[in-house]
């Protein structure tokens, strides 16, 4: 299981807007801090803030805050609504698409389909605030002193 760039930056500026929660951030203050296209942040900015995960600010003074608190921020939530489908292997794709001659009787099909449920279900256990409360190293390398 691989998570699209997306979801990774999505998860990485739900982190950083969690640490630095006591202002707002500009999409381009995190896309420099994580060395990533300003234009994909601006993307993970429209698709978090779709999810119900980030409010966004618009204007001069404008920026991202994190719209629920960080305990109520599920990973598997921020996965599910970024994630464009789990089809692990072709069987999964279904219709036009899955030209497995063995797809009638393979029991494959099931296999991986509660590989990618257990792997959800792990991800629904944890919060954004699990990844960095008490976590002082991550603190200190994602808070930002903006004059």
């Amino acid at each position: 299981m691989r998570l699209n760039v997306q979801t990774d930056y999505a998860l990485r500026q739900l982190m950083y807007l969690a640490v630095n929660n006591d202002r707002l951030c500009t999409i381009r203050e995190i896309a420099d801090y994580f060395e990533i296209s300003n234009n994909h942040m601006i993307k993970v900015a429209y698709l978090t803030g779709k999810a119900g995960f980030v409010h966004s600010v618009r204007g001069r003074s404008g920026g991202l805050k994190l719209k629920l608190p960080a305990e109520q921020i599920i990973i598997g939530n921020v996965v599910r609504s970024i994630e464009a489908d789990f089809a692990v292997a072709e069987c999964h794709q279904g219709g036009k698409c899955n030209k497995c001659v063995i797809t009638p009787s393979c029991k494959l099909k099931n296999v991986l389909n509660n590989a990618v449920l257990a792997f959800l279900a792990v991800l629904d256990d944890y919060n954004i605030a699990d990844l960095v409360e008490g976590n002082d190293d991550l603190k200190q390398l994602l808070f930002q002193e903006i004059a």
